[in-house]
């Protein structure tokens, strides 16, 4: 039997972070944080979202299918255009009595655990493409510049000089408005007897392992979630972060991200 634990905690006033639990699935979305004022947040976007994909991840269609149509009802029925529309990460697990697979769209990684150890799945591509940029925001926050209004400046640029980069050749994918992002996302696939248990994380939490290294691997998060809880890997994150509250040691867009993990346990061996 399949059980899923979910934990989330909110950077700020209101999270914009989404998951989704189904009998054979469950979906991690992390609504990208505007800098400016919008109609429609990434939050409000990654709920529209999740509520087209729950009705959908109930069938056999393949993930990337799904994911496209999911986008495209939301952007119809709100008029959404891409290049212009909210946009959040996008990652899937799905299972059956053969196989268990993953999809994820953009940084919100999933992890699946055989004895062989962790898998992580992940896209890349927009961490590679910050860290081609020099100066900016994390440099301001590296020298002690700290949160605030300067911050506030700095980050406005470096999103716009991101957000040229969204969906395009060459740059990186998000689910938006435009449902050719869903086919370039990462894939895999593993036979079901194969998996023990899984994680799907929102960057608010990976960075424990990806740039805190407050966990020295996938390992030793999964084992402290068992150990302690979920909510447990939360807060020993979010206690790093407010041991660095300025972003000296680790430059970050906030000082508190939000945050949520999905562990899910296959019960087997």
């Amino acid at each position: 039997m399949v059980s899923v634990e979910v934990a989330e905690r909110a950077g700020g006033e209101r999270s914009e972070d989404v998951v989704l639990t189904l009998p054979n699935a469950v979906a991690l979305l992390d609504g990208a944080t505007s800098v400016r004022p919008t109609e429609y947040t990434g939050g409000w976007y990654a709920q529209r979202l999740v509520e087209a994909l729950r009705p959908r991840l109930s069938t056999s269609d393949d993930l990337a299918d799904l994911l496209a149509a999911a986008i495209t009802e939301v952007a119809d029925r709100y008029g959404l255009r891409a290049g212009r529309a909210p946009s959040s990460t996008a990652s899937l697990l799905r299972w059956d009595d053969e196989t268990v697979e993953a999809l994820v769209l953009a940084d919100s990684p999933v992890v699946v655990f055989t004895a062989a150890g962790p898998h992580p799945v992940t896209d890349d591509r927009l961490a590679n493409l910050r860290s081609e940029g020099r100066g900016g925001y994390r440099e301001r926050l590296r020298t002690g510049g700290g949160f605030g209004p300067g911050h506030d400046e700095e980050l406005r640029a470096a999103v716009d000089r991101t957000g040229r980069w969204r969906n395009v050749e060459g740059g990186f994918w998000v689910a938006e408005a435009d449902p050719r992002a869903a086919y370039r996302a990462t894939r895999a696939t593993w036979r079901r007897d194969e998996v023990h248990s899984a994680l799907l994380a929102s960057d608010g939490v990976s960075c424990g392992v990806d740039e805190y290294e407050i966990y020295p691997d996938w390992s030793a998060l999964l084992e402290q979630a068992f150990d302690a809880g979920a909510r447990s890997v939360l807060e020993q994150v979010r206690d790093a972060e407010s041991s660095d509250p300025d972003g000296r040691r680790w430059p970050r867009p906030k000082r508190h991200d939000d945050q949520a993990l999905a562990l899910v346990r296959f019960g087997t061996t």
